[in-house]
C-alpha cells in the first residue's frame, strides 16, 4: 500500500463514516441481529476495514470474510484487526467472484465501490447473492454532484469531466459511475429484493482540508486525462480549489443502498 492510499483511506474513514445513512445502517444491523448465531458478512473491496469499523461495535458478533485485490490492504485490515476471531481475509480477483464465496453469507457489504464496476457486474451479483439468499449493503457510490461553498466559473464543467471520467472501465467494464445508485436498486428490485435507497454526502469542512485537498487533486488529474477541458482554466480551477480548501465547504454527492431479501 502506498502512503498515499494510506493517507487517502485514513483521511477519508471519518468522513465516511459520517456520511453513512443512519436508517440503512441500523436497518442493516437489525437484520443481521434478527439471524441470531452463526452470522457471515462478506466485504468486497474491504480496503483496511472500514465497513467492519462502521458496523462496530454489533459487526463483532459476526464471522466476515474480507475481499479485496490488494494484498496490502488486506495485511493492513489484518494488522489492525488482527486480536478480532471473526475475521478472515482473502485475496481476490474482484472482477471475477467466484459465486462460491457467497455461499453462507447473511449480507454482503462494500463501500465506495459500485460507482467503479460495471452494470454487468451488479446483475452477475444480484443473481449470486439472491442464489444463497443474502442481503446486501452498499455504501457511498458517488452521485456525480459536487457543490462548494464559494464558486468558481469552471466548477461545472470540471465536474461534467469528472463525471465522464468516472464511467471508463475502471477493471470490470465500462463504469457505472454516477448512475450506480439507482442502477443497483433498479436491478436488485428486479432480482427479487426489497431495496431502500438513502442519500449519504460527503461533507468537507476547514477541518477536513487535507481530504479536500487529495479530492481536489484526484479530480483534476482524472479531468486533466480526459482532454476535454482547456489546460489553461483546469490549473486556474485547481489553484482556486486548494487556496480556499482550509476556508470553504464541499459537498460531494453519494447515496447508501440497503437491498434484502
Amino acid at each position: 500500500m502506498s502512503g498515499f492510499e494510506a493517507r487517502w483511506l485514513n483521511l477519508r474513514e471519518p468522513v465516511d463514516h459520517a456520511a453513512r445513512d443512519t436508517d440503512l445502517r441500523r436497518m442493516a444491523i437489525e437484520h443481521l441481529v434478527g439471524k441470531g448465531e452463526g452470522v457471515k458478512v462478506v466485504d468486497l473491496g474491504c480496503g483496511t476495514g472500514s465497513t467492519f469499523r462502521a458496523l462496530l461495535p454489533e459487526s463483532l458478533r459476526w464471522h466476515w470474510l474480507l475481499l479485496d485485490n490488494d494484498p496490502l490492504l488486506l495485511a493492513e485490515a489484518r494488522s489492525r484487526h488482527g486480536d478480532a476471531p471473526v475475521l478472515e481475509t482473502a485475496e481476490t480477483d474482484l472482477a471475477a467472484l467466484s459465486p462460491d464465496l457467497f455461499a453462507g453469507a447473511d449480507l454482503v457489504t462494500a463501500s465506495a465501490l459500485f460507482d467503479l464496476v460495471s452494470a454487468g457486474f451488479v446483475q452477475r451479483l444480484a443473481e449470486q447473492i439472491q442464489r444463497y439468499g443474502a442481503g446486501l449493503y452498499a455504501a457511498l457510490n458517488y452521485d456525480g454532484t459536487c457543490q462548494w461553498g464559494n464558486r468558481h466559473p469552471a466548477d461545472a464543467d470540471v465536474v461534467a469531466a469528472f463525471n465522464e471520467d468516472q464511467r471508463r472501465d475502471k477493471g470490470f467494464g465500462p463504469a457505472l459511475g454516477p448512475e450506480s445508485g439507482p442502477f443497483l436498486k433498479t436491478a436488485l428490485e428486479a432480482a427479487g429484493f426489497r431495496v431502500s435507497i438513502k442519500p449519504s454526502p460527503w461533507v468537507f469542512t476547514p477541518e477536513h482540508a487535507e481530504l479536500h485537498r487529495q479530492f481536489i487533486e484526484g479530480m483534476a488529474s482524472a479531468v486533466a486525462a480526459m482532454r476535454s477541458l482547456d489546460p489553461l482554466l483546469l490549473e486556474d480551477w485547481r489553484r482556486h480549489r486548494l487556496a480556499r480548501a482550509e476556508h470553504s465547504s464541499c459537498t460531494v454527492g453519494h447515496w447508501d443502498v440497503l437491498a434484502l431479501p
